[in-house]
């Protein structure tokens, strides 16, 4: 039977955004159904011989993942192919698992940084790169097509379904493996804010074991609290628990830890953007940066290419999604790339985003150059931006919007050349963003708020 939106039929289903398949959790596309479809088709997708074929599947810690990680096993198994259950572990630990088992893809059931009550899945292919577009467009038509459903392996063919007891700990080595054989984290104080996710065993535990005295943060998941105040997006109880505590820095995760953000010891906030560039200068001085390229999208602040250009250094942008900063690195051999959000991306030891690696990438730069993290940072002098973000019922196409191009013309002639302005929609949730970037702070929030302003409008 031909999968339908419910309660309306709708003749052009979208099921995959920027990071997945995304929405709240039992409400279309995010139901038990949808999840045992998707996880047919994967397994439909992945046969490439007479082998038993694996899928890696795991999680965060939403009370959602337990319905959507049984039916997406289901429909898995129900192809014939068996399933690895790892249980919580970061999104970056299902890729690296995924590689270091040699299975053919893996799952990950998690809404990164929304609310407990979101979730989604997104899968990994054999090698632990994200799925590009058109294989998740094959997957979206097995699943809204039908192709699939008379495909029913019976007796001995049926898949079978397996619990990873040792996925935790892999991780962590994997992880420790990363850092350095020469340098320890012994004398140095680190608030590790875990968001209540899937990092709350694994973070704290490699850190602990290279040395470092952790004071820990949202590591007590209850189905319910994942994000709830703490992590990445919301990084202020970590930068005061940082000031409290003496710390020499804090790091907060997300709810799936692919993306970090960052507190000195003075409790200021340090972004993307910002270890970007440190850890740009420093794998410079080694020798390590690839090409001397450094890769991140539209939303990094201009400062960044203006400090890294003192290494000779260039920048080159993407579209908006840490995977197509990833595309962007192995199409052109490049090492390093990011998002301002967090999402840090070191290719010479992971395939995505890994808010512990890139931790760890930080804690390296600090012991070599024996420097607290509020000097380092000094090399970033970020140009000041307003980010605002708007709640639409509905996605109207922004070129067709005139009241809205028309503000936001108004605004770029004002900026001139000293600025930036970039509207979109955000890939993961029901928003649209607004950056205006000048040298001026109190004229960019007025022109965000002109630009606001019209897109109330126009999307009601």
């Amino acid at each position: 039977m031909r999968l339908m939106r419910a309660p309306e039929a709708q003749a052009k289903l979208k099921l995959f955004g920027t990071d997945g398949v995304r929405g709240t959790a039992n409400v279309w596309p995010m139901t038990a159904e949808v999840a045992m479809q998707l996880g047919r088709a994967l397994a439909f997708l992945i046969r490439n011989g007479n082998h038993r074929h694996r899928v890696v599947i795991g999680k965060d810690t939403r009370l959602s993942g337990y319905m959507l990680e049984q039916a997406l096993a289901a429909g898995v198994t129900s192809m014939g192919v068996d399933v690895e259950l790892v249980g919580p572990l970061p999104t970056p630990g299902i890729a690296n698992i995924t590689t270091s088992m040699r299975a053919d893809a893996g799952a990950v059931i998690s809404a990164s940084h929304n609310p407990y009550q979101d979730n989604g899945i997104k899968f990994f292919w054999r090698d632990g790169f994200k799925l590009p577009d058109e294989t998740e467009e094959k997957l979206e038509e097995l699943v809204t097509s039908g192709q699939i459903d008379e495909i029913r392996p019976t007796a001995d063919k049926i898949g079978k379904a397996f619990r990873l007891d040792d996925a935790k700990g892999r991780y962590i080595v994997f992880l420790k493996n990363t850092f350095p054989r020469e340098l320890t984290l012994e004398g140095m104080k680190v608030v590790v804010d875990c968001a209540h996710g899937a990092a709350y065993r694994t973070a704290p535990s490699v850190l602990q074991e290279l040395g470092a005295n952790v004071i820990c943060l949202g590591c007590e998941p209850n189905g319910l609290n994942i994000n709830d105040g703490l992590g990445a997006v919301h990084p202020e109880s970590m930068a005061q628990a940082v000031v409290e505590h003496g710390a020499h820095l804090g790091l907060a995760l997300d709810g799936d830890a692919d993306r970090l953000i960052v507190a000195d010891e003075k409790g200021r906030i340090v972004d993307g953007d910002a270890i970007m560039a440190i850890c740009t200068g420093e794998l410079v001085a080694r020798e390590r940066l690839r090409t001397k390229t450094l890769v991140t999208t539209v939303m990094s602040n201009v400062g960044l290419e203006r400090a890294v250009s003192r290494w000779g250094v260039q920048v080159v942008r993407t579209k908006v999604g840490d995977r197509y900063v990833v595309e962007e690195m192995r199409r052109s051999g490049h090492s390093l790339g990011g998002e301002q959000s967090g999402h840090l991306v070191f290719l010479d030891h992971a395939t995505t985003g890994d808010g512990t690696l890139a931790a760890l990438q930080l804690l390296a730069v600090m012991c070599r150059q024996q420097k607290p993290l509020s000097e380092l940072t000094g090399i970033f002098e970020p140009v000041p931006q307003t980010l605002l973000s708007l709640v639409v019922k509905e996605r109207k196409d922004l070129e067709g919007l005139a009241g809205v191009n028309a503000a936001i013309e108004s605004v770029r002639t004002k900026l001139g050349k000293d600025g930036r302005v970039f509207v979109r929609y955000s890939g993961t949730e029901p928003k649209v963003r607004i950056l205006i970037e000048g040298p001026d702070k109190a004229r960019n929030e007025e022109h965000a708020q002109t630009i606001a302003a019209a897109l109330t409008a126009a999307l009601g």
